[in-house]
């Protein structure tokens, strides 16, 4: 759990903004998130997406990257040019490259084409929620009963116990929370970690996540916290496993 602020009772459901060309996938879309409270808009081309997003604006698209008219990357480029809207790119093409371009374009997130339902409502809730944290709220605080982080006090207890943390340590704890839910590249967090000379020197950042882990009790092959998206980056899944 977090402690970010739930929206007010009276406030409207969140407008999710479909752009896909394949009626199907459309169509489904559609059902699935209405379904669940969201107010469902569609479009089947990226000129389209973007008009009807510049008209009647969104909480979050959902981006499909194989469009008749602009490539996905073209529409999130125009999109980042005057809107700070969540995105969730759609894809069939499973390699790295792809992802990484996707996240490194201004995508909050990724989702590879078959997908299940599921998966992609908790992605969505999960980029919804980090959109409610108030204004005010200047660092981001986790506590879901086990683990507590309070980034702004630099506090760190597992089961009540105080973590030791590295400097090192601690930063890469505080970019993947303060990116919670959403995929950090492994060229963001070696640039931000060691600077801009080490963007080819993963071994760095993997023997600095085996000690984090380590320390968080945390297993890679069944992350609890720090999940790994091989060949592309991290993901911090506390927030969002819910």
């Amino acid at each position: 759990m977090t402690y970010t602020a739930p929206p007010p009772a009276s406030a409207p459901p969140p407008r999710i903004l479909v752009i896909d060309d394949e009626p199907q996938i459309r169509r489904f879309l559609d059902i699935s998130l209405r379904a669940q409270g969201y107010v469902v808009a569609t479009a089947e081309s990226g000129r389209a997406g973007l008009a009807e997003l510049a008209a009647h604006g969104a909480d979050l698209v959902v981006l499909d990257i194989g469009l008749p008219d602009l490539d996905g990357h073209e529409v999130l480029g125009e999109l980042r040019q005057w809107s700070q809207v969540p995105v969730i790119m759609l894809t069939v093409r499973d390699g790295e490259a792809e992802k990484v371009a996707a996240l490194d374009g201004g995508a909050n997130d990724y989702v590879t084409k078959p997908f299940g339902v599921q998966e992609l409502m908790a992605r969505i809730r999960g980029l919804l929620r980090a959109r409610i944290v108030p204004a005010d709220a200047a660092m981001p605080l986790f506590d879901d009963g086990h683990l507590h982080v309070d980034l702004g006090r630099r506090e760190v207890t597992l089961a009540g116990e105080p973590v030791v943390l590295s400097r090192k340590e601690f930063a890469l704890l505080a970019l993947l929370l303060q990116h919670a839910g959403r995929v950090v590249t492994q060229p963001q967090l070696l640039r931000e970690l060691w600077g801009p000379d080490h963007q080819d020197d993963t071994h760095y950042l993997r023997i600095l996540v085996g000690k984090l882990r380590q320390k968080l009790g945390d297993d890679a092959t069944a992350p609890r916290y720090i999940a790994t998206e091989p060949g592309v980056g991290l993901r911090f899944v506390g927030v969002g496993a819910a």
